[in-house]
């Protein structure tokens, strides 16, 4: 357990600076959409009601609040190994609850404007967003949110705290043996 804790709080945050970029797309995607389910009556409750989401108000607003502070916490790059563990199951209830009916051609959506409006060529063209959204979690879930992160940031204090911990103790250490030598 304390193994899988160290894994999800303490992420590596030494990777490519351009990790902030993924973190953007994702982080921002999940914020807006999150706001969308509370601003949009038929992109929260009237869509998860339209797909069969059990419970679709608690639902709604739930999905909704845990996109908004997830959204936040990928662009600030805190937590991001935590919130991409949600994230990730919450796209692919979103593929499953929506591609489905799509590739089958009863969607209780509306269909695309334009062919084509079934099938798997459908459903590809269709789950882009989804499919964009699930690589881009996994990819933080993986190699953690890069050096330009809060997390980067507060590992950085806690090694600066370690460090004049241990310098304080090895000049107390060598007070004390000056002292006895004396």
């Amino acid at each position: 357990m304390k193994k899988l804790l160290g894994w999800l709080f303490h992420p590596p945050v030494s990777g490519s600076k351009a990790t902030i970029l993924v973190r953007m797309m994702a982080g921002g995607v999940f914020l807006w959409e999150g706001i969308l389910k509370f601003v949009y009556k038929n992109q929260g409750v009237g869509r998860f009601t339209k797909i069969g989401i059990p419970a679709p108000h608690f639902t709604a607003a739930f999905v909704g609040g845990l996109e908004i502070v997830g959204g936040i916490l990928l662009l600030a790059g805190f937590l991001s190994r935590f919130i991409a563990i949600p994230f990730v199951i919450e796209m692919l209830v979103a593929m499953a609850s929506t591609k489905i009916a799509l590739y089958l051609g009863h969607s209780p959506l509306p269909l695309p404007p334009a062919p084509p409006q079934a099938g798997i060529w459908a459903v590809l063209h269709e789950v882009r967003s989804e499919y964009a959204q699930l690589m881009s979690v996994l990819f933080l879930g993986i190699v953690g949110p890069g050096p330009w992160s809060l997390d980067a940031a507060f590992a950085k204090a806690k090694r600066t705290n370690i460090t004049a911990a241990v310098a304080f103790q090895n000049r107390t250490a060598r007070g004390d043996e000056l002292r006895l030598a004396r």
